[in-house]
């Protein structure tokens, strides 16, 4: 049905955009050039924020939750304050999905009313919007992950993580946009198009999770909630400069989201929270472990959240690079002053060889492809939607018969134990690494994923983080005298780099802990910020 894909995508498109009531549209002589790059100084510098609402959205959630449960601060006033810098991100950036701002502003007023009549909070994140990816169910919603089959086929229930944030008193207001089947490195797909980086929008906000990290990193949403299944958390939190954790499967619910690859159970998808704050990140995670979801989704691991004691000096693993591609000159300035940190502070580091890494990179592409593409193709023939350039692999995938899937899932579990036996021979705490080869790149030009693929085959806990270093465009050349590139795609990848091109943007590593170990290796990376502080 020739155009049919198409006209769905513009309604849908529209209907979004119609969806932002009128007060929270930017006035036209507002509106930034198209050629202006970075648009997170947008809210200070237009005049069109009231002082009480930039106030407001440029909180963390631990300086707004207190105030929101004392009465201090009304929800419907938090709520609109996110509201209308989420609808300005979206103009400016493209991040949305989804919105039920009434819904949202509805809900803010029954929590403030429970306060007036004396009932106390509703729950530890009372009143306090979060936005969510595209991928969880809200009522009433779409969940398109990208596809236009899934226009128009609205939830009727919430997603499991979605129940816990609600009864404890959070406000749902926004949905963020995705890649097609959340299956690219950066966020764009043919219902709503490419969403970009508010830091600078010639550069990837990241995939899968990249309507999230925009979002967050222009602050229109406090925190938010993404998901992860082979970087879809780190990738875009690297691209914007903010935290997350990537949690073993079984820490947090994954109940009714929908999925790009429905059964796909190979390596399991994960949801974690994206924050601009460690303590913010710790906070939701204790409070969604602490409603013990393991009454309500079945796949979810009995374990409260615990409290850590470290040794004195940490012993701390580095991995240079993963043996497939070298990080370009900004990652590695980065992780070698975070080393020679905490060298100077006494903490014992290791080399980490990137022995097997292109096979549990390999591994991660198998499973991902086990179908032979045929569930991307089912929801893209149901409209005549093509196939994006960035998911050929999928149109050119050969179906796995049963015996064969069996025998990747043992080729999974061995590299997971050989994984584990050289961690506990090694001793290490930690791993320290890379979350991506780049600080982000130009649009297009996200190549490689090994850094955090790796870690989902192994299911082990992971938070990308900032360093507090940024890109210099004068230090951060590619030397003459360089390595040899370690592959093919390592090649193209270093000769598209340009340093003027992502001049100032921040820089993200990974602190990798083993399998369940997510309060580890929150606690680990205080460490590390103070030694960096």
């Amino acid at each position: 049905m020739a155009g049919t894909w198409e006209t769905v995508a513009a309604k849908k498109r529209q209907d979004l955009l119609n969806s932002i009531p009128e007060e929270w549209r930017i006035p036209s002589h507002l509106v930034p050039p198209d050629s202006q790059d970075d648009v997170t100084g947008f809210p200070e510098s237009s005049g069109w924020f009231t002082r009480e609402e930039l106030d407001i959205t440029n909180s963390t959630p631990l300086e707004l939750l207190p105030r929101l449960a004392s009465g201090d601060l009304k929800s419907e006033t938090v709520t609109r304050a996110f509201c209308k810098r989420a609808a300005a991100a979206h103009q400016l950036t493209n991040c949305l999905s989804e919105t039920c701002f009434d819904r949202a502003i509805e809900t803010a007023k029954a929590l403030d009313e429970r306060l007036a009549q004396g009932l106390g909070p509703v729950g530890p994140l009372h009143g306090l919007p979060i936005s969510l990816k595209d991928n969880f169910k809200l009522r009433g919603l779409d969940s398109t992950v990208g596809f236009t089959s899934h226009v128009g086929d609205p939830a009727q229930e919430e997603s499991e993580l979605v129940n816990i944030l609600l009864k404890a008193g959070a406000v749902a207001y926004v949905k963020t946009n995705v890649p097609t089947a959340m299956m690219i490195a950066e966020s764009v797909n043919n219902t709503f198009g490419r969403t970009v980086n508010p830091l600078n929008r010639k550069l990837t906000s990241g995939g899968s999770s990249g309507g999230e990290s925009a979002l967050i990193a222009f602050k229109g949403s406090p925190w938010g909630v993404g998901t992860d299944i082979g970087g879809s958390l780190r990738i875009p939190a690297a691209c914007t400069g903010i935290f997350t954790l990537r949690p073993s499967a079984g820490r947090f619910p994954t109940l009714g989201c929908r999925s790009g690859l429905p059964g796909q159970e190979a390596v399991m998808s994960v949801n974690g929270p994206m924050t601009r704050t460690l303590a913010d990140l710790e906070y939701y995670s204790k409070t969604v472990v602490d409603s013990e979801p393991w009454h309500g989704d079945p796949r979810c691991l009995p374990i409260p959240w615990r409290s850590v004691n470290l040794p004195p000096k940490l012993k701390i693993a580095v991995m240079w690079h993963d043996g497939m591609v070298l990080p370009t000159p900004p990652v590695t300035r980065a992780l070698k002053q975070t080393v020679e940190k905490l060298k100077a502070a006494g903490h014992e580091i290791i080399d980490w060889s990137p022995d097997e890494h292109d096979k549990g990179t390999q591994l991660l592409g198998r499973m991902f492809l086990a179908d032979g593409g045929k569930s991307v193709h089912r929801e893209l023939e149901r409209t005549g939607e093509p196939l994006r350039p960035e998911m050929e692999a999928y149109g050119q995938a050969r179906e796995l018969g049963g015996f064969e899937y069996w025998q990747l899932h043992l080729e999974r579990s061995d590299f997971q134990k050989r994984y584990l036996d050289r961690w506990k021979k090694a001793g290490i705490d930690a791993i320290l690494c890379p979350a991506t080869p780049f600080a982000t790149v130009e649009h297009g030009k996200f190549r490689h994923v090994g850094y955090t693929g790796v870690y989902n085959v192994l299911d082990y806990a992971a938070l990308a983080f900032p360093t507090g270093i940024t890109v210099d465009q004068t230090i951060d050349v590619m030397k003459d005298d360089a390595p040899e590139p370690l592959s093919d795609v390592d090649e193209v990848i270093r000769s598209e780099y340009k340093a003027g091109a992502i001049h100032g943007m921040p820089i993200n590593l990974q602190l990798v802990a083993q399998r369940l170990e997510e309060e580890k290796c929150i606690e680990m990376l205080k460490v590390i910020l103070k030694t960096l502080d």
